[in-house]
């Protein structure tokens, strides 16, 4: 056998990898940002059946849904709560206008679809914010649905009502 493995060096060199290091443990390589030619990033947002498109970009703390201001489409102060909680996390709040588009669902499952599509745009913009919003759970899509009726029920699970008589 002509050819030993004596460094950290040669190793790289036969393996073909650059990103070995002396501890032997692959470094990751750095995230770069996802940005188009505006300047925005671009993320879809899922929760139940409510599915959103969701671009934001730097500028007031602006939020647009479906054409309309926030506190017009998501009346309920608990739902606005909702679609804020990544940027405090984040801690960029009031720093980044959103514009999304959301089909599918209730208020509850349409205000969930854009705080994920927030969340996955705001690490697409700066991965540096990936460690506080993964930390948080926020990019976690929450894979639970409606459970489909099945026959012979009156719902997903509830039996007919029993008649003695």
């Amino acid at each position: 056998m002509t050819d030993q493995i004596n460094t950290i060096a040669d190793l790289n060199a036969v393996a073909g990898a650059e990103t070995v290091t002396a501890t032997g443990v692959e470094q990751p390589t750095p995230r770069e940002p996802v940005r188009d030619a505006l300047g925005r990033s671009y993320a879809t947002g899922k929760r139940k059946d409510a599915v959103a498109r969701v671009w934001i970009r730097p500028g007031s703390g602006k939020v647009v849904v479906n054409g309309k201001e926030l506190h017009q489409y998501f009346a309920r102060p608990v739902l606005r709560l909702i679609l804020q909680q990544p940027f405090q996390v984040a801690g960029v709040a009031g720093e980044f206008d959103v514009n999304a588009t959301v089909k599918g669902g209730g208020l509850t499952g349409q205000a969930g679809a854009v705080k994920h599509g927030i969340s996955k745009a705001l690490q697409l913009y700066d991965p540096g914010l990936r460690g506080a919003l993964k930390a948080a759970g926020f990019l976690t899509r929450d894979s639970r649905v409606v459970e489909r009726k099945k026959y012979g029920k009156r719902k997903a699970r509830r039996s007919f009502q029993f008649s003695k008589r």
